[in-house]
């Protein structure tokens, strides 16, 4: 059984920064397909960036420059750096992954991902 956790959320000022970490067990496959998207309050859930196994990342174009998706194989760990960030980046943040790396560009739009974690929330104030 897969299964997610992510860390590292929190509340900081408008320009701050934040790194979250997800740590995944009981992924088995060769090929991935894993990302980040966030969900606000009273708005649809939204992809905020992926990568596959061939190393292709996807960025939603308002963080572009911002965030950068991130592994780390050894420790079984996706990130999210998050620089620069704005109040409209206020969201639950969940990682996720799918095994299906072909289809990572229609999963980064869609954020249906075979696995999920249970989310962490990020607070920006102005």
């Amino acid at each position: 059984q897969v299964q997610l956790r992510e860390s590292g959320g929190g509340s900081v000022q408008s320009g701050g920064s934040l790194r979250l970490s997800c740590v995944v067990s009981g992924y088995v496959y060769s090929t991935y397909c894993m990302g980040w998207f966030r969900q606000a309050l009273g708005r649809e859930r939204e992809g905020v960036g992926n990568i596959d196994s061939d190393g292709r990342t996807r960025y939603i174009d308002s963080v572009k420059g911002r965030f950068t998706v991130s592994l780390d194989n050894a420790q079984n760990t996706i990130y999210l750096q998050m620089n620069n960030l704005k109040p409209e980046d206020t969201a639950m943040y969940y990682c996720a992954v799918d095994r299906k790396d072909y289809y990572c560009t229609s999963l980064f739009q869609s954020s249906s991902y075979s696995n999920r974690g249970h989310g962490t929330q990020v607070t920006v104030s102005s």
